[in-house]
């Protein structure tokens, strides 16, 4: 049913719930398992000095997560692939689905309600909206 299965991260605790379930689903239908970071660069492109910096700080950050992931996978004896993309974060997740075949994709949500989900908005729930195959999303434990 499953062959290629998403999990955008980006090192959070959500991420972290997201990739227990993708690695789990992987495991079950034999499936690839890609793990993917997406840095937006343009969210800094208006300093003036110190801008690559940023960026290369968070493509740094990018392959420590994508990497976490990797080595969860490797222990999970599920076949991973990592990507650390630069772009708008949803549509870089859509634009990736549609490069690589991806069945299904499995994310974490950050639980943000009110007045702070209207202010940041919510990748997860663009991706939910547009995607054109099904979302898996994680609530991250109430623990946590």
């Amino acid at each position: 049913m499953y062959s290629q299965i998403l999990v955008p991260t980006d090192g959070s605790p959500a991420s972290d719930a997201a990739i227990e379930h993708a690695l789990d689903l992987a495991a079950q239908y034999d499936a690839r398992v890609h793990a993917l970071y997406v840095v937006d660069g343009s969210a800094y492109s208006s300093l003036e000095a110190g801008a690559e910096l940023v960026v290369e700080a968070l493509e740094e950050e990018g392959t420590e997560a994508t990497d976490r992931v990797a080595d969860a996978a490797a222990e999970a004896d599920v076949d991973c692939e990592t990507t650390v993309a630069t772009g708008t974060a949803y549509q870089s997740i859509r634009d990736y689905v549609d490069s690589n075949d991806i069945d299904m994709i499995v994310m974490g949500t950050h639980g943000r309600k009110g007045l702070d989900r209207y202010l940041l908005g919510s990748v997860t729930e663009r991706v939910v909206r547009t995607a054109d195959v099904p979302v898996l999303t994680v609530r991250q434990p109430a623990d946590e």
